[in-house]
């Protein structure tokens, strides 16, 4: 079992480099050297475990440190590159975090988090495997309900006359089988033409409560919290409450339940644990923020007593999680930060050695942004059509008003913040402000924009200097 697991680990950081950048560039425009250099750090996962056990444990992930302002892509590439190998993924900021002693979150729950997330990845993986067999048992959980099962009438004078009556009982039984089963082939007819979709029923489902550990949430007794919730729960009888829902939607719920037991979670622990010790990815943002410029004391002392703090998660560590201990030695940390103010040299020196892989993101310029606003996947014009094509509205954009809205997203960002692509949201929802406020009434549903449209509208972001209330 444990060798079809590692097998399927391996199977999924099969693409070349090649072919990752090239899946990269359906969702992210430009930064090439970021793209090549995450798609090399996750080729070699792949070429590491090619090699003899031994050998394997030597060669560590070169963790990456990306340099560049807010908006040019940094946790969108980090994102989608575990998306693409279905990897365990987390992001966290560094300014979150303090040093022990100090208030806030200790850097450890940021592999309880990414445990979390493996358990969760590899729990709803099985449970898709599985999502045949539980759709079978919550119909017929849902027959239950509208065709309850007959139940066994009892009487005690039967064996005080000879059992008269218990021949009666069995005879009655005998009688109630046939109702019962018929009763049950006409619903099951019914709910698979989907004629009671729609009709409410009351059913029964586990409370699942507050979980317990939430209280101790963003502190440093957040594992403590979690073993006392899993012993109260093994403790604890599980609780059910009724509830009145569709069949539709009794059907999800017993489907998500149903699943849910078919699973085992034991295999889902070790799995997991396995997943995110060797395919797991932390991207810690805002990692500038706590790098000490020059020498100094107060709130500096504390930001270099988080970088030691995250030192020996990034060097290699066991951290205990509820689910048993995750070694952080093979787990990919990808670092990043825009460093206005600060330097990567300003971080301490054997943090700064465990990022050996340092790339710089470019601004944006002008095709940048019209790229950004027409290629991706995903591309916020797209974006923008499909919205309001929900309300009958045909919205098109001229060749000259893309043109238009990427020299404005660049002007407004040389002379205010520069937050990148972030800004295009901005503008573009000041763009189509009124359009989106009178789309429900509109007659005309054709709606063109052009170079003069957009003028109209952005006249006053155009013209003045101030931009500062345009800033997000």
């Amino acid at each position: 079992m444990q060798e079809k697991v590692e097998m399927e680990e391996s199977m999924l950081n099969e693409q070349t480099p090649r072919q990752i950048v090239e899946e990269l560039d359906r969702y992210i425009v430009g930064q090439k050297e970021a793209k090549r250099a995450v798609a090399i750090a996750l080729r070699n996962r792949w070429r590491s475990r090619q090699l003899d056990i031994a050998m394997q444990d030597d060669v560590i992930p070169k963790n990456i440190l990306m340099i560049g302002s807010t908006g040019v892509g940094k946790t969108e590439i980090a994102r989608r590159l575990a998306r693409l190998v279905k990897a365990p993924f987390i992001k966290v900021e560094a300014t979150k975090f303090t040093e022990v002693g100090y208030v806030g979150r200790d850097v450890e729950s940021i592999v309880r988090d990414l445990a979390e997330t493996a358990v969760r990845m590899v729990r709803q993986e099985r449970m898709e495997k599985v999502r045949e067999r539980a759709a079978e048992l919550a119909e017929e959980r849902i027959l239950d309900v509208f065709v309850p099962q007959p139940k066994k009438s009892q009487n005690p004078l039967g064996k005080l006359f000879g059992g008269s009556d218990e021949e009666e009982k069995e005879a009655s039984e005998e009688n109630k089988e046939p109702k019962y089963a018929a009763g049950r082939e006409w619903v099951r007819k019914r709910l698979s033409k989907g004629e009671l979709e729609k009709e409410v029923i009351e059913i029964e489902i586990e409370d699942s409560g507050k979980p317990m550990g939430s209280m101790f949430a963003g502190s440093s007794l957040e594992s403590m919290g979690d073993n006392l919730q899993d012993m109260m729960a093994n403790l604890m009888p599980k609780k059910h409450k009724k509830r009145k829902v569709s069949v539709a939607a009794a059907r999800k719920l017993f489907c998500q339940e149903e699943a849910a037991k078919l699973v085992d979670m034991e295999e889902v622990k070790d799995a997991a644990i396995r997943a995110a010790e060797k395919s797991g990815i932390v991207f810690l943002d805002e990692i500038d923020k706590v790098a000490v410029k020059g020498q100094g004391s107060g709130p500096d002392v504390s930001r270099e007593g988080v970088q030691r703090d995250i030192l020996p998660i990034v060097e290699g560590s066991t951290v205990v999680t509820k689910y048993g201990p995750v070694k952080t030695d093979h787990v990919l940390f990808i670092a990043a930060g825009a460093f206005h103010t600060a330097k990567p040299s300003d971080l301490i020196p054997e943090l700064q050695g465990r990022f050996p892989i340092r790339v710089e993101l470019k601004s944006l310029q002008k095709e940048d942004f019209r790229r950004i606003l027409t290629e991706p996947q995903n591309a916020l014009l797209k974006q923008y059509k499909a919205l309001l094509a929900t309300e009958g509205v045909a919205l098109d954009f001229a060749d000259d008003a893309i043109d238009r809205l990427a020299q404005l997203a660049c002007d407004v960002n040389a002379q205010t913040e520069n937050i990148g692509a972030r800004r295009l949201h901005t503008i573009l929802e000041k763009l189509l402000e009124d359009l989106s406020f009178d789309a429900p009434e509109m007659e005309e549903k054709d709606v063109r924009v052009d170079a003069a449209y957009v003028d109209k509208k952005l006249k006053d972001i155009a013209r003045n200097r101030d931009l500062s209330q345009f800033i997000l």
